[in-house]
């Protein structure tokens, strides 16, 4: 279809039929599978992943591609309306199913929506995602380099993750000014981080980063007590804190 991109919705078409092929392949879909994608836009994804599912849940905000999806897969496609950032998934969850998520995220905000779908993560199988490239590493960072912090870590705690492959801006219409990167995200069973508060979590790392070149002892001052049992430097800054310390400092803190 011809369709002008809309700045707004931070729309960019993947066109590139090789990568398609390559995403389809990762998710690998089964006709009977529970899936939604975010944002179909043109269909790059939609078309060739009905043609291996037997039904398929979108969630779109553009009206014109919604008439366009709606006319053009009547049968197989439900069109659900909306903002994501506000999408309430619990209807889908009726089913005894889990849900698989795929999407050509808008960049502008792909963080917040990866942190409104970590609510819905216990009734997820997984979620492959396009996004921006620097996004993809600030989630898969290490500590002590610079791409790490608050989204790495909360991800991370949530989240098994693997980029799957690299997409150069020409494999869009129109081309984005940054490269691109395809993410898998699998949720960690429930009883395997059933010890971590996440709201907890996300609050204490937010104050932590705010500032991200002071050190713990000005971003944490009221932390001071759990950072000495657990033998953290109140010299420390945010980003030299791992993972597994993040979640202990959690527990002792107040």
């Amino acid at each position: 279809m011809k369709h002008i991109a809309r700045k707004r919705f931070g729309q960019h078409f993947l066109t590139d039929q090789h990568i398609i092929h390559q995403i389809i392949a990762a998710i690998n879909p089964a006709a009977e599978d529970l899936m939604v994608e975010i944002g179909p836009g043109r269909a790059a994804l939609t078309e060739p992943l009905l043609k291996r599912l037997a039904h398929l849940n979108v969630i779109e905000i553009d009206h014109d591609l919604i008439k366009f999806l709606g006319s053009r897969f009547s049968e197989q496609l439900h069109i659900y309306e909306g903002d994501i950032l506000s999408f309430d998934f619990k209807p889908l969850l009726r089913e005894t199913k889990k849900l698989r998520i795929v999407g050509n995220l808008p960049y502008n905000i792909s963080s917040p929506i990866l942190f409104h779908l970590m609510q819905f993560a216990g009734n997820i199988v997984d979620q492959h995602f396009m996004l921006q490239k620097e996004v993809v590493e600030r989630m898969l960072a290490h500590p002590r380099s610079k791409e790490f912090g608050r989204l790495s870590v909360m991800m991370q705690a949530r989240y098994n993750m693997d980029l799957l492959l690299e997409v150069p801006p020409e494999s869009f219409d129109p081309p984005p000014k940054v490269q691109s990167a395809v993410v898998r995200m699998i949720p960690k069973p429930l009883e395997c981080i059933a010890h971590i508060d996440f709201d907890r979590l996300q609050k204490l790392l937010a104050q932590a980063f705010s500032q991200r070149r002071k050190m713990l002892r000005n971003t944490l001052s009221s932390q001071l007590e759990a950072l000495a049992a657990l033998g953290i430097a109140p010299t420390a800054r945010a980003e030299e804190i791992s993972l597994e310390q993040w979640v202990e400092l959690l527990k002792h803190s107040c």
